[in-house]
């Protein structure tokens, strides 16, 4: 199986771990294995990285192209349940974790995982490819579960007359494949608004695919857990692609830090919170203009990292 993906921001997210050589880190993300085969290169012989990927196509590329390395396991799990892995490898605390959330290049390029919009294809979306899949979600959700999602994680304007659409169109047939969907949602818009603001469909299908893999879900826990096995030191580094996950980032790095909580007027502190953290990048870092030129799926990726104190 061949799995192309341009990693995304790899030197300052690997930068941002700060790898020691005898560290102990985790690519919570694994996919295509680019941010972490420059982890593993930056470990000397008593480093450990582990790799997690919920993809099954996924960790059997991993599984291949990380075997001959003895310091690295490669798990199938959600990063959400960093706990269970890290417990099940008996490990207690780590150096560092990269996150590179979103959708990779190989779901998106494999039309049979129906990720893409571009491409005809059966409805499916799931990253674990088990599960709910976006057909069920296209056909079966109430119109106002249809409505909430479409407005909630893809922003969408138009939501309401794309799920009335939807729902109109699957009294008559089941809704099976993208360019059936596309083609609804396309007729849902009126031109003029379909002729700025990026492609409508982009947005469903990002909502779509958020739901049937309950991304945001995940990326909370995910996030909390990380920062809970980290070692004193040790770094959370997240890259994101959209609005939504940065937001959620930003604000669990404020409540990660904590501190203190009284009012501005009080003399001194009486609610007794230390400092857990700081935010490394007081402002996020973004792709250089090679590197979106390079990657166009780069343009719209945000780096946050934050160091456990």
């Amino acid at each position: 199986m061949q799995y192309f993906h341009k990693s995304v921001l790899l030197e300052e997210a690997v930068n941002g771990l700060d790898v020691k050589k005898d560290g102990l880190y985790v690519d919570a993300t694994g996919g295509a294995g680019g941010h972490s085969k420059e982890i593993q290169r930056r470990l000397g012989h008593k480093g450990r990285l582990v790799i997690i990927d919920r993809d099954p196509d996924a960790v059997e590329v991993l599984m291949n192209n990380f075997k001959k390395f003895e310091s690295v396991t490669v798990v199938r799990e959600n990063f959400c349940d960093i706990h269970e892995v890290l417990d099940s490898l008996e490990i207690e605390k780590i150096d560092g974790v990269l996150m590179d959330l979103g959708v990779s290049s190989f779901q998106l390029d494999n039309t049979e995982r129906g990720f893409c919009y571009k491409e005809d294809a059966a409805l499916d979306m799931r990253m674990e490819k088990d599960g709910v899949s976006a057909r069920d979600v296209v056909n079966e959700y109430s119109l106002p579960e249809l409505v909430k999602i479409f407005r909630d994680y893809g922003e969408e304007r138009f939501a309401s007359q794309i799920a009335k659409n939807i729902e109109r169109r699957r009294k008559k047939s089941l809704i099976k494949t993208t360019q059936e969907l596309v083609q609804i949602i396309e007729s849902s818009i009126p031109a003029a608004a379909r002729r700025r603001g990026g492609n409508p469909s982009k947005r469903v299908f990002q909502a779509i695919r958020i739901e049937v893999n309950k991304e945001l879900d995940s990326l909370k826990l995910g996030l909390n857990a990380c920062f809970e096995r980290l070692n004193s030191g040790g770094r959370l580094c997240v890259i994101t692609f959209h609005s939504l996950e940065d937001s959620l980032v930003k604000k669990s790095f404020c409540r990660f830090v904590g501190g203190c909580i009284c009012p501005a007027d009080f003399p001194i502190c009486s609610c007794g919170r230390e400092v857990l953290a700081e935010i490394v990048t007081k402002r996020a870092i973004t792709p250089c203009e090679e590197e979106t030129r390079n990657n166009k799926r780069s343009r719209s990726a945000v780096l946050r990292i934050i160091k456990k104190i």
